[in-house]
């Protein structure tokens, strides 16, 4: 039985997928609470991240010196970079890059140094995995959601994509930046703040790792409307529909 470690970008998130889990218990380690048990046949710890590379990645840290996991899944929202990435899509990263880091002239800009990357690769089994369960969470959706809901956010038909997410430790909340970043990188299908950190650890330890995002705004103008009410409405369901999914197909 593989142990998996599921991260979660936010508490909605994270306590839909404990819900799940009828065995789970916690374990306190580094002013985080990490919740073992069961989901799916597997071996299960669910941590949050916290927000930002830095928490985030010594969150995947303490979960790789603690429990040792086989394999970490991370599920939470982005804002969408690429033309085709609307609200309510969901984006299973193949690459991950910090858009924020520079170490130029040392360094050519992007890059990790000391790894000769400036992209970390998701898991191919992972990432198929993820992707086949994001399909079923989006047909899915008119189950999982109100009618209300759908209008409210205008969710239609959700797609699913694949491809680059690109992570820093900013809430890009205006079209310019958007606009900087989609010129920066154009493979780029979004943008949040810790997967790219987790793709770094998770490739030190050798281990297994994949993220999937809901698009929750165009990181432009407008990110930070209704985002509380996407959290609660949308993207916690596909979280769990997501991961018990993904778990079933592991």
């Amino acid at each position: 039985m593989a142990r998996v470690a599921v991260i979660s970008a936010l508490h909605d998130e994270l306590s839909e997928i404990l819900q799940l889990m009828p065995d789970e218990r916690k374990v306190a380690v580094a002013g985080r609470d990490f919740w073992q048990g069961h989901l799916q046949g597997h071996d299960v710890v669910a941590v949050l991240s916290g927000i930002g590379k830095v928490a985030a990645a010594t969150t995947a840290t303490v979960l790789h010196e603690r429990f040792a996991p086989q394999h970490i899944l991370f599920t939470g929202v982005a804002g969408g970079l690429a033309l085709g990435a609307e609200v309510g899509d969901v984006v299973v990263g193949a690459r991950y890059l910090q858009h924020d880091l520079s170490a130029a002239p040392l360094f050519p800009r992007w890059e990790v140094p000391g790894t000769g990357k400036m992209h970390f690769d998701a898991d191919l089994v992972l990432a198929q995995v993820l992707e086949e369960a994001a399909r079923d969470a989006v047909t899915w959706l008119p189950k999982l959601v109100s009618e209300e809901t759908l209008r409210t956010f205008g969710l239609h038909r959700p797609t699913v994509h694949r491809g680059l997410i690109i992570s820093g430790d900013r809430f890009i909340t205006s079209a310019a930046e958007s606009q900087t970043l989609r010129e920066e990188h154009p493979e780029a299908l979004a943008v949040d703040m810790e997967s790219a950190a987790v793709a770094q650890v998770c490739w030190d330890y050798g281990t297994p790792f994949a993220a999937v995002r809901t698009i929750s705004d165009r990181a432009d103008d407008e990110a930070h409307v209704d985002f509380q009410a996407f959290m609660r409405d949308v993207a916690r369901h596909y979280s769990a529909r997501i991961v018990r999914k993904a778990l079933s197909l592991l």
